[in-house]
């Protein structure tokens, strides 16, 4: 995993975005992983991304009742380009636990490609699904992201599956 590689892809605004977000998130004491468009690219798949994306522990929120909004200081843009953030309630305990013990590329934390691969097979986005064929192509660890899947969503085996064989079809 190389966050270099996708950095000198995308442009200069991107990079500083979630540097400086990464930045301010630890500086408030926010758990966080780089998600989405940079994490594919730090894992082997390099393509353009517009935005930056974060899974973040539930303490970047505060409940007042029903309503949840951002812990104060939490950026949702910088200079211009948008922050994302996925919580990991909705995504199973295991996408938390991504967060207490995140991989690490130029001080960055990004979600592990396990992690990454449930959160794109979960979202099953076109987008998504090209994002894990093509990560499967740049050379993921097939077998680790099978075990992760028995593991936590077993019935999102059969979509791997087929996305494993395009990959190897290509």
């Amino acid at each position: 995993m190389n966050i270099k590689d996708i950095f000198r892809f995308v442009s200069p605004e991107v990079r500083n975005a979630a540097v400086k977000t990464a930045a301010q998130l630890e500086k408030i004491g926010v758990r966080y992983a780089l998600a989405g468009g940079l994490a594919v690219g730090a894992h082997g798949y390099v393509r353009a991304t517009t935005d930056v994306d974060f899974l973040v522990g539930e303490e970047a929120f505060d409940r007042h009742g029903t309503l949840v909004t951002f812990k104060q200081g939490v950026p949702i843009e910088v200079d211009g380009i948008r922050i994302d953030y996925l919580s990991p309630v909705s995504l199973g305990k295991q996408v938390e636990e991504a967060l207490d013990h995140p991989l690490k590329s130029e001080g960055l934390a990004v979600v592990p490609v396990e992690t990454l691969m449930y959160m794109k097979l979960v979202a099953k986005r076109r987008r998504d699904l090209v994002d894990v064929v093509e990560l499967i192509k740049a050379g993921a660890d097939i077998k680790s992201v099978r075990d992760y899947l028995k593991q936590y969503a077993s019935d999102l085996l059969p979509l791997f599956e087929e996305l494993v064989n395009e990959a190897s079809g290509e």
